[in-house]
Order: structure tokens, then C-alpha cells, then sequence
């Protein structure tokens, strides 16, 4: 078991994320997706994480008729919201003032069937409102039982440090893989020294360190990773021959490279929870498994000798959406 930071609840040490039950990574099968819910609960699990604009609502009724039999208070459901989208699906923007955070709240509730959300936080930084502003509305929903715990997503240091100041924040959403470690300069340390735990999403990099992805890139209509830097021509090539080097160890040791990522970012404090973002029961089962593997220092070194911090070729967004993410920022 882990702890969400100095205030927010105690999970099993990995959370599910659901996004990938609801298009963004192509088709989805409901029952399969629910099928994936139910064993990740069957193995202890008891974060789940989704966004409002998952599916246009979709993946939110989703969970709702996965946990229907299961009592809500073995839960811990983790909303995000404010992120926009036109009826083509297409990011339009973010919304943070006060009154669309209980706007969205409100339709959350009602498609969840439930009278509160554990950890509600904004998606993104909306840069045309004060970040106490969209953290004040929420400690307001706080007050009144509809919210139990305020996170934040993609949150540099210094938005972090603001929006603790207004109430406390129990977590931030972040990614964090091998192959993407900038929050280790400034965000991280930050998080650390606030009592913040970090919910860590993309720790196999999208399926690039996980060994199961198309030699061709052939991605069905729909899929994120289709318009993803990483997996484009050039660097594509570059990412696998950087997964080859931590296939050997994880052979080594008895693993797949999966597990052995998993097992890497859960070595990186006990304040992370990695979120496994899976649609099929099998590849959830394993994941769970990373739990029980630990990692030597020597062990340590050789993978991140053999994965450097900067050598992932590729940003993890496009030009457009690594332009808004507050978590890119330096402070300094």
C-alpha cells in the first residue's frame, strides 16, 4: 500500500487508468474493458482513474456499470476535467473557472451514479484562469462532501505550490516512464518536499517499452499514437533499439520488459503510484505482478544506462499541446 501524499487516501501500490477502455488508443471491447476493471479489483487495486471527457462521458458510465455490485467506499475514483472537445472529438481547449468546475462536478456525479469524487483535479493549467481560482471552486465542493481529495495534472512547481497554499493537494498527475523523466528536475523534488504524491500515467510510454506494438506502425483510425512524435518515421526505429538494451535485463532477471518498467518507477519513491493503462485483463494481471519485483542499485544502473535520460527521440505531444503543459515550464 501506498499513500497519496501527507493528505490524500491509502491505494495498492499501482493504479488502473481507464482511458484507453473509451477510443483513445482505437476500438475497445465493454465487456473486455470491464472484464479489466473487475480483475484489477479482484487483485486489490482500488484506484481507478478516468476524465470527464473520456469518450465524450463514456468512459465515466462505464466505470459506473463495472463497480455497480462493489461498495463504494472499497473504491477510489480519481476524476479529471476541463478539457474540451468539439463533436469530431478534436481538443478545443480547457475550462478552469469556477463555475464549470461544478458544472462538470455535477454531470461527473450523475453519470457515476455517486454522491462524491475521491480525487477531483483539473486536466490541464488553464492559463486564462488563476489556478487558486479553479482550486478555490473545488475546495468549495470539498466543503460540501461532493469531493474528498483536490489533484492536480501536468502542474509545474510553481502552479503546485500555489494551488497547495489555497488547500492542500493530495497528488499530481504526471507522466513518468524511462523514457520520459523531465519531472525530476523541478516538479518531482517539488511534490517531495510539499508531502505530494505523484500518480504516474505512460510508464510504458504509450506501448513503446512494453514490447507489443506493430513493427509498421499501422495504429487503427482513432488511436493517439498515430499523430505521436515518438512513434513517428525515424524515431520510431530509435525508441525500439532503446526498449532492446532493457529487454536484456529484464530477461536477466526473470521478467518482461513491461514489469521491469513498472518495477523502475515504482523504485522511484514511495510518494508514486504508478496508473497502468490497460483494456485487457491479462496484461493487467502482469502488470500487477511488478509489484513484487525489486530492483538492485546495480540493476538501477544498468537500466538507465541502457535508457539515458535524454534519449528517447521525440517529444511525448505535439508542438501545440507541449506549448500549454504547465509541467514544461521552468520556474527558474
Amino acid at each position: 500500500m501506498r499513500k497519496l501524499g501527507n493528505t490524500g487516501p491509502a491505494t495498492f501500490d499501482i493504479g488502473l487508468g481507464c482511458m484507453g477502455m473509451s477510443g483513445s488508443y482505437g476500438p475497445a471491447d465493454e465487456k473486455e474493458s470491464i472484464a479489466t476493471i473487475h480483475a484489477a479489483l479482484d487483485a486489490g487495486i482500488t484506484l481507478l482513474d478516468t476524465g470527464d471527457f473520456y469518450g465524450m462521458g463514456d468512459n465515466e458510465l462505464l466505470i459506473q456499470r463495472a463497480v455497480a455490485e462493489h461498495r463504494r467506499g472499497d473504491l477510489i475514483v480519481s476524476v479529471k476535467f476541463g478539457s474540451l472537445r468539439d463533436p469530431g472529438g478534436m481538443f478545443v481547449g480547457f475550462d478552469g473557472r469556477p463555475a464549470a468546475v461544478k458544472t462538470f462536478l455535477s454531470y461527473s456525479l450523475r453519470r457515476l451514479k455517486t454522491d462524491y469524487i475521491d480525487i477531483y483535479r483539473p486536466s490541464r493549467v488553464d492559463p486564462a484562469v488563476p489556478i487558486e481560482e479553479t482550486v478555490g471552486a473545488i475546495a468549495e465542493m470539498v466543503a460540501k462532501g461532493y469531493v474528498r481529495h483536490i489533484g492536480l495534472s501536468e502542474a509545474g512547481a510553481q502552479t503546485i505550490r500555489r494551488a497547495h497554499k489555497v488547500h492542500p493537494i493530495c497528488d499530481v498527475q504526471l507522466e513518468y516512464s524511462l523514457f520520459s523523466r523531465g519531472i525530476e528536475r523541478e516538479v518531482l523534488p517539488t511534490c517531495r518536499e510539499l508531502g505530494i504524491g505523484v500518480t504516474a500515467y505512460g510508464v510504458l510510454s504509450r506501448g513503446l517499452i512494453g514490447g507489443r506494438l506493430p513493427d509498421n506502425r499501422n495504429f487503427p483510425a482513432g488511436d493517439f499514437r498515430r499523430m505521436a512524435p515518438r512513434f513517428a518515421a525515424g524515431n520510431f526505429e530509435k525508441n525500439v533499439q532503446l526498449v532492446s538494451g532493457v529487454r536484456e535485463i529484464a530477461a536477466a532477471k526473470g521478467v518482461n520488459v513491461a514489469q521491469l518498467a513498472i518495477a523502475w518507477v515504482l523504485s522511484r519513491g514511495k510518494n508514486i503510484i504508478p496508473l497502468i493503462g490497460t483494456k485487457r485483463p491479462e496484461y493487467l494481471r502482469e502488470a500487477v505482478e511488478a509489484v513484487k519485483i525489486f530492483l538492485s542499485a546495480d540493476e538501477l544502473t544498468a537500466i538507465e544506462k541502457a535508457v539515458p535520460a535524454d534519449a528517447v527521440a521525440g517529444d511525448r505531444y505535439g508542438a501545440a499541446q507541449m506549448a500549454i503543459l504547465d509541467s514544461e515550464r521552468s520556474s527558474s
